[in-house]
């Protein structure tokens, strides 16, 4: 992923500054973190490439307005939008287009107020605290109602909208939420549109791939999937990508966590010595016993109440 960015070579010291930036960590770091989103990793690269250049060129003497970057992201639930947004606020403080790099993650509630006069106090103090960093705001579309025209998520956008435009060299706001809903949300709010740079898609994840993921994420708890359980959790994903809510990695860590209260509850039961071993393998019974198994196959499309 890093090999576009180091080979660039001229006079100016493109790699010089690479080298100094740290940028190739970050991504590199990205590629750790992440399972799969290549064409989210490849546009990720794309920017860090076009902000270097643009470094580049201010530094050459050549004459650049600073470039917007406010962002969308969209994408189904537990694709890795907070985690490329960490790692966006990371590469922009790392080349100096904010002076903290740090993320201030909120919702609609973090923003709006309940009654008169509530609203403009409440954003503001958001903004401050953001400055200098990156605003990430998921379920973005929430701030807009159209079918009530007196609520109070339009001040709201119209102060970002504001701040937007006006400080976009020392704040970068991230728009996130479900594709559908955001491009209505752009359709209701072409202000909004016209202020956001950059759009990148967050494809869901494959069956390997949330194998992988729920691998890696057992792995750093200590637990191991012996091959009879990596079987079970191959069919769990199935069934669970075919139900209602279906949330990704997100799920993924659910299922993982009530698999191990699972396997708590058969050592607790179990009476004879327990080895370290048992103590980390998940067995097949543990996953089994999960609900999204006893149910058939043809009525998948009911209300999930437990993953």
């Amino acid at each position: 992923m890093t090999e576009d960015l180091a080979s660039a070579r001229d006079e100016f010291g493109f790699a010089a500054i690479l080298q100094d930036s740290g940028v190739i960590e970050v991504v590199q770091q990205l590629d750790v973190e992440l399972v799969g989103l290549k064409p989210v990793k490849t546009r990720i690269r794309e920017i860090a490439a076009f902000l270097l250049v643009d470094r580049l060129r201010r530094e050459a003497g050549l004459a650049a307005s600073a470039p917007s970057l406010h962002m969308s992201f969209t994408g189904n639930p537990g694709t890795g939008k907070t985690t490329v947004a960490l790692r966006m606020a990371e590469i922009l403080h790392r080349l100096g287009y904010v002076r903290k790099g740090h993320l201030v993650a909120v919702t609609r509630d973090d923003l709006v107020g309940q009654y008169i006069g509530h609203t403009a106090p409440k954003t503001k103090e958001v903004l401050k605290r953001a400055m200098g960093g990156v605003l990430f705001i998921d379920e973005a579309y929430y701030l807009f109602r159209q079918e009530n025209e007196r609520d109070y998520g339009q001040e709201a956008i119209e102060i970002l909208l504001q701040v937007m435009e006006n400080q976009r060299e020392d704040l970068v706001v991230i728009l996130a939420g479900y594709k559908d809903r955001m491009t209505q949300f752009f359709q209701s709010n072409p202000g909004m549109h016209s202020r956001i740079a950059h759009h990148i898609d967050f494809p869901d994840y494959s069956v390997e791939e949330l194998l992988e993921i729920s691998r890696r994420m057992a792995s750093q708890l200590n637990y191991i999937l012996n091959d009879e359980a990596v079987a079970a959790w191959d069919q769990y994903i199935r069934r669970r990508m075919a139900q209602p809510r279906f949330a990704n990695a997100r799920s993924m860590r659910n299922a993982l966590d009530r698999a191990r209260l699972s396997q708590a509850n058969r050592l607790y039961g179990h009476g004879g010595p327990i080895s370290r071993g048992d103590l980390m393998t998940l067995q097949p019974e543990d996953i089994f016993i999960s609900r999204v198994f006893d149910q058939a196959d043809s009525a998948l499309d009911g209300p999930v109440q437990s993953e």
